[in-house]
């Protein structure tokens, strides 16, 4: 490829620099300024890669507590904002001024107090000292202009309200009415103990989401992007609408290596969005395909955004939980995109992409082996895994090792045989498209951290943070010997590649690191309003308000969230948004919910938040996803935003979806026929859903038409509903029948029944609540225990006794004391969810059969006139 074809392609330097204040700082020093700038960075990379490894433990040194870790963690971060992130517009870009030389030193000596003063706080709990609170009172202002380079005003704004109530507390409405607190120990929780900046938020970004954002960087770094976006375009390049859904699916394959809404965009779209407006889509509309692809990244499993692993704490559930519970309305929703895509392509008679001709029973039967031979790698696999694990117990993991590493260099010295995958011009007139195998076979090494890092995650159910550890490790041993290894199998000088590889790891870890500058900063910042509630008792004052805002109706509560959400997302970036929705939101949906009967699973609820928190990146009037796409098509940001924000309505309306049929999350399913159908019919109704609002099916649609298949969406979405109205869903049963239910429960089931008691402040409250049993155990008392809830029968009634800090029975709203009135059983009798989905399928094959005929008939019309046309000739 030529100079003038790469400089085709290449983004601009204005998508540069927008990606650069989004995610990286936009200055860029030269210098000694500059080498000190990046030696912190990649310094930071590999402290976070020891704190993460077993190494402290095996070797007995640089062992760190939690607060330690987080403290070193907040330094780094607070050392580059200053010296990344210019003051504003105006200043430059080229050096670092020496006043921000000095906040950045600053900014490290409050950021690492804990960790510097760690022995002398500990003899002094609850006494600060004045050095103490001058650093604390620093370090907070610190943080807060940090936050404003790196984040803008609106996040700086939002703490800062929270800041003022903590002081307010006594001349705020009766609502809102707490006793306020001193400076002394608003600056002590804040800042001195683990409740507030130094909290869960910034423990979960120095756990692991660091080294997943480095994993992604470093993933990219040795081209795994490129080759995604690569075989994307080999397997949908030739479809009708080939380029959109090449964005779509690229943008899917891009979430594993980008969690950076920006840099999707970017990555992808000065390829695709170029493609699309080739094939005749408009600038605008092409734009917000490749955003609404891109915000979906953070959705997608198995590596979801920053704000997903915060779930682990927040929800107290397993990542490999989450990840299967946000698996279908992930897929759902590219599906979806894709579905809407292909819509749009149908509506202006776009063509595709010319392929290779080739005999059909040839395509096939490479397709075939394709498919084949990727089960048949995926089971030996699995099998060979666990089979080497069961013979070799404790020594496996050599093996294993040994095995990948052949494994590596085989595929490498096969990649070798071929030439490096180039990107084409996309502005060129002809487009060739490649073979998707000559594409997979230069890149086959990528899929090896892949796998490691879904192995360590569903298989062996490590930690996010060790999983994460064992595929970063495996990527840098990547990075750091694929080009020594192609040259020496191609005979090319392995000096020059290894240097070439060694520049690359070390950009790696520096890019990695200001990848996480904005990330740490937000984390941090939003412990300032954590703090703000455990401190002034904020949480519980929010159920009073949204319960009269919203008089417990759970739908005017939900869509009072989601507006929230996209307010604060913006200003705030995803993270920051989950953290302070999900802190003053969730336990409220949650309780309400369950006052008013319905057992909302926590998991569902949070997903909600995190949803809409995304859904913020696209919608005006500042959805940086939009406004990236808009730079690249140089289409109306607004008007770019606005078709993004409708193509997302299928996104939009997941979340309310799964709050009502946690089915959806895979939540109740008891075996694979039971999955296999609630997969099969919320996929067909995300995309009639789609079909409805893009007023297209077979053909245009007529209103009527939309509004039947909006009818038929909603039967196949909540079938409950239209049994409701014949025949109760659950029966009560008494709560003598609690201790049978738990022991005949199978694994991961949820238990719901009804419990009574006064709340701390004195009311009386009957609710339903949902809790998951998890595995069986010897008797149901153990059972209920692992769950964390203690039951005992007092005076003929069961009575919760405890209830375990920390545990799910305590995050649903569970509280000793409390009685359990009765067990909610299925209702016997109750018609089967097939004499909905019957009709209702029904429905849709009339609209069908009607749209079909007239797609035909207007067809015929059409061609008419040519026909007589050539019969007079």
């Amino acid at each position: 490829m030529s100079t003038t074809e790469k400089t085709a392609i290449a983004p601009s330097a204005e998508l540069e620099q927008l990606v650069a204040e989004a995610d990286t700082g936009g200055r860029k020093p030269t210098g000694y300024a500059a080498a000190l700038i990046t030696g912190v960075a990649i310094a930071w990379s590999l402290f976070q890669i020891w704190y993460a490894s077993p190494l402290p433990f095996v070797l007995g040194f640089g062992i760190l507590n939690d607060t330690e870790a987080r403290s070193i963690h907040l330094g780094l971060a607070l050392f580059l904002a200053f010296t990344a992130y210019p003051a504003f517009r105006s200043s430059p870009r080229s050096y670092v001024p020496t006043f921000d030389w000095v906040l950045a030193v600053a900014g490290a000596f409050a950021g690492a107090y804990l960790f510097l003063f760690y022995r002398d706080l500990a003899t002094r709990p609850g006494q600060p000292i004045l050095i103490d609170l001058v650093t604390a009172g620093a370090g907070i202002l610190l943080l807060l202009e940090a936050t404003r380079r790196a984040l803008g005003m609106p996040m700086v704004i939002v703490a800062s309200v929270f800041i003022l109530f903590t002081f307010a507390g006594p001349y705020m409405p009766d609502v809102l009415l707490h006793k306020g607190s001193s400076i002394s120990k608003f600056l002590q929780h804040q800042w001195l103990t683990t409740e507030g900046v130094f909290g869960i938020a910034l423990g979960v970004s120095t756990s692991f989401v660091f080294l997943f954002v480095l994993f992604g960087t470093l993933l990219d770094k040795a081209g795994a992007g490129n080759w995604m976006m690569q075989i994307s375009i080999a397997l949908l390049g030739h479809l009708r609408g080939g380029p959109a859904k090449v964005a779509v699916v690229s943008s899917a394959l891009n979430g594993v290596v980008s969690g950076s809404s920006v840099s999707n965009v970017v990555s992808g779209g000065i390829f695709t969005i170029p493609l699309m407006k080739r094939t005749g889509l408009s600038g605008v509309k092409a734009g917000a395909i490749e955003a609404a692809s891109s915000i979906n990244g953070q959705i997608m499993p198995p590596v979801m955004g920053a704000a997903a692993f915060l779930m682990v704490e927040y929800v107290g559930i397993p990542y490999a939980q989450i990840v299967t519970h946000a698996l279908l309305p992930a897929i759902a929703s590219y599906i979806a995109l894709l579905y809407i895509v292909h819509l749009e392509a149908l509506k202006i008679g776009a063509k595709p992409i010319p392929r290779e001709p080739m005999p059909a029973k040839m395509r096939l039967l490479r397709t075939g082996l394709g498919l084949s031979g990727s089960v048949v790698v995926l089971c030996l696999l699995y099998y060979g895994v666990i089979g080497v694990q069961a013979a070799f117990g404790d020594g496996s993991p050599w093996i294993l090792g040994t095995a990948a590493l052949l494994v590596y260099i085989g595929t490498v010295a096969y990649a070798a045989r071929f030439p490096d995958l180039e990107l084409d011009d996309p502005n060129t007139p002809i487009i060739t498209l490649p073979r998707a195998w000559e594409v997979t076979r230069t890149g086959l090494d990528f899929l090896i951290p892949l796998v490691v890092l879904l192995w360590c995650l569903m298989v062996e159910e490590m930690s996010p943070g060790l999983s994460a550890f064992w595929a970063t490790l495996t990527i840098i041993g990547i990075v750091a010997t694929r080009r020594p290894l192609l040259a020496l199998f191609r005979r090319q000088s392995v000096g020059v590649a290894m240097k070439a590889a060694l520049a690359d790891l070390m950009e790696g870890f520096a890019v990695g690191a200001r990848n996480m500058i904005g990330i740490a900063i937000a984390t941090a910042t939003a412990g300032i309003i954590v703090g703000t509630v455990t401190l002034t008792g904020l949480g519980l004052m929010m159920t009073e308000v949204v319960e009269f805002i919203s008089g417990g109706n759970v739908i005017i509560m939900l869509i009072l969230i989601a507006v929230i959400s996209l307010i604060l997302g913006m200003g705030i970036p995803t993270t920051a948004n989950y953290i302070l929705v999900a802190t003053l939101m969730a336990p409220v949906v949650v309780e309400l919910g369950a006052q008013a009967g319905l057992a909302i699973p926590l998991i569902a609820v949070h997903l909600f938040v995190f949803y809409f928190g995304i859904m913020a990146d696209i919608t005006p009037p500042v959805g940086l996803a939009s406004f990236a796409a808009a730079a690249i098509s140089r289409e109306d940001p607004i008007a770019t935003g606005f078709q993004g924000a409708f193509y997302a309505l299928r996104t939009a309306l997941l979340p309310f979806i799964f709050i009502f049929n946690p089915a959806m999350l895979l939540i109740g399913v008891q075996n694979w026929a039971d999955a296999a159908l609630i997969i099969g019919v919320n996929i067909a109704a995300i995309l009639i859903f789609s079909a409805a609002t893009m007023n297209y099916f077979v053909t245009r649609s007529r209103l009527w038409e939309s509004a039947v298949l909006l009818i038929v969406c909603f039967a196949l979405f909540r079938p409950d509903w239209w049994l409701n109205q014949v025949h109760p869903a659950t029966v009560e049963a008494p709560a003598s029948e609690l201790m049978t239910e738990v022991a005949q429960a199978p694994a991961n089931h949820r238990l719901a029944f009804v419990v009574e008691g006064m709340t701390i402040e004195g009311d009386d409250v009957r609710k339903t609540v949902s809790l998951n049993l998890g595995e069986q155990k010897p008797t149901p008392q153990e059972r209920l225990r692992a769950a964390g809830l203690t039951v005992v029968g007092l005076g003929g009634q069961l009575t919760i006794s405890n209830v375990a800090f920390g545990s799910y029975a305590k995050r649903v709203g569970l509280e000793p004391g409390y009685q359990v009135v009765a067990v909610i059983q299925p209702a016997p009798g109750r018609p089967s969810t097939v004499w909905v989905y019957v009709p209702a399928f029904a429905v849709v094959g009339l609209i069908w059969w009607l749209q079909r005929r007239r797609a035909r008939t207007a067809h015929d019309a059409a061609a008419a006139p040519e026909l007589a046309v050539r019969h007079t000739t």
